[in-house]
């Protein structure tokens, strides 16, 4: 089975999306465009995880969805094994991505200790769920999360406008997770 499991990089960032947001169902093309990959070889990949009984999948009109089978005898084994594979950062990329953040990016003392307890995480999106998939992050890796939310057009007013703050922030050490400044 672990052979099968992962033999592609196509499928490890299926998993990681799919595994970080089990609450969540996605269609072919859009899982495609969130992993960055080739639709045909994403789903592919999405049959053979189906055959192994790690996803399911409903169909509701002319697309079909797949989303993490919960109930595998795997699935609290493989969401344990993605997150300390992919760790604190790369699992915030994985589900501010598929909240659909424009960018977003860790600052603070984190960026050069992260052993530290907590980190400061700026996110420009426009979805006001951000905060309870958050707390999901804090409560499975055991870090408080302080975050920034601004919205796109909030964003784009005050970097144009040269705000202090957000040149300060921006010209700061970081680890960058989403997008471009």
């Amino acid at each position: 089975m672990l052979e099968k499991l992962f033999t592609s990089g196509i499928r490890a960032d299926i998993m990681s999306l799919l595994f970080n947001n089990p609450e969540e169902k996605f269609y072919v093309r859009e899982i495609a465009r969130l992993t960055n990959k080739n639709p045909s070889g994403v789903k592919r990949e999405l049959d053979k995880l189906y055959q192994m009984g790690l996803l399911i999948s409903e169909k509701e009109g002319n697309l079909k969805y797949f989303t993490v089978n919960t109930s595998s005898t795997l699935f609290p084994e493989l969401k344990g094994l993605i997150a300390k594979s992919l760790g604190l950062p790369g699992a915030l990329k994985s589900v501010l991505k598929a909240s659909e953040a424009k960018t977003a990016f860790i600052y603070g003392p984190y960026a050069d200790d992260t052993n530290l307890p907590s980190l400061d995480l700026f996110i420009v999106c426009d979805s006001n769920h951000i905060g309870k998939i958050l707390s999901e992050i804090e409560n499975r890796f055991g870090r408080t999360i302080r975050y920034t939310l601004m919205s796109a057009l909030e964003y784009k007013t005050k970097k144009k406008a040269g705000d202090r703050q957000l040149k300060k922030l921006i010209a700061a050490k970081k680890i960058l997770l989403l997008g471009r400044l």
